[in-house]
């Protein structure tokens, strides 16, 4: 028969593998072999200028519709994400990058919490509100116009102001003497 059970060597099988199998056949065979081949060559070659014509159907139907390359991209683009959007690994993914999110979420808020609580511990202690005590009186002494207390911020850019002037006085006067 036309058809063997024998395997078919594949591209790049040893060349004297095929040369035996040829050598096998018959003269009957290989004609037969041979008018297949050429058969299958042409069935090939139709089906390629058949395919061609199909594809230029298609393209005159696009145009028609007013279907550019642009809008099939996106299309493709959109269809293509919704698969991998839709698939199982996409999903787990998400899932767990969504799970994490939360718990980095709630670690942040936590710290944020606790961080907020020492700097109130902080500003209550006594040690602070001595020194807050000592800023402002320096300021009273030093800027006196406005009333004590007010923003703490405020004070120490009074104090810094205030040391800045002192030493640009001192300084002054050293010059001059």
């Amino acid at each position: 028969g036309l058809l063997r059970s024998d395997s078919i060597p594949e591209v790049g099988e040893d060349a004297a593998a095929t040369v035996s199998m040829a050598e096998t056949l018959s003269e009957e065979e290989q004609d037969e072999l041979r008018k297949e081949l050429a058969k299958v060559e042409e069935e090939i070659q139709t089906l390629s200028q058949v395919l061609a014509a199909k594809e230029r159907h298609l393209a005159e139907i696009k145009r028609k519709l007013g279907i550019n390359s642009l809008q099939e991209l996106k299309q493709n683009i959109t269809k293509s994400w919704q698969d991998v959007t839709s698939t199982t690994a996409y999903k787990k993914t998400s899932e767990t990058l969504s799970q994490a999110g939360q718990k980095a979420s709630a670690a942040f808020s936590s710290v944020g919490s606790v961080i907020t609580k020492k700097f109130e511990d902080v500003r209550n202690s006594p040690t602070f509100k001595s020194f807050e005590e000592k800023v402002e009186n320096f300021k009273s002494k030093v800027g006196g116009s406005k009333p004590a207390g007010g923003d703490f911020g405020e004070v120490l850019n009074s104090a810094a102001n205030a040391s800045a002037t002192e030493t640009i006085a001192e300084q002054t006067e050293e010059e001059t003497h």
